[in-house]
């Protein structure tokens, strides 16, 4: 038997099924225990009030899974993964020898 997609708009109102633009209130939820690829994930929760019939919920924002060699970012409409190996900022990374440092230090 073909598994039905059970996932619904955390935006929409369960009641009346008016689409609300933007939360009332967010807040973040860590997982205590990373995934198999050693990511953290990342929950942005969110508060929803109805404007037509003052119904208040909650829901998911987005989620985050970050850590590894990427970041994974799932929101709403879309996801997309970041890699750090591709990613500017990796390319200005200062290394400094810590054992050069004690030795000028000693002198």
């Amino acid at each position: 038997m073909p598994r039905k997609d059970t996932q619904k708009a955390s935006n929409k109102c369960p009641k009346c099924g008016t689409v609300v633009t933007s939360p009332i209130k967010t807040w973040q939820l860590v997982a205590p225990l990373p995934d198999a690829a050693g990511r953290v994930t990342v929950t942005i929760m969110g508060m929803f009030e109805c404007p037509n019939c003052g119904f208040k919920w909650r829901g998911v924002v987005s989620k985050m899974k970050v850590g590894g060699e990427n970041i994974e970012i799932e929101g709403a409409k879309k996801s997309f993964t970041i890699d750090e190996k591709k990613s500017s900022r990796a390319e200005n990374v200062i290394e400094i020898d810590l054992s050069k440092l004690a030795e000028e230090e000693e002198e």
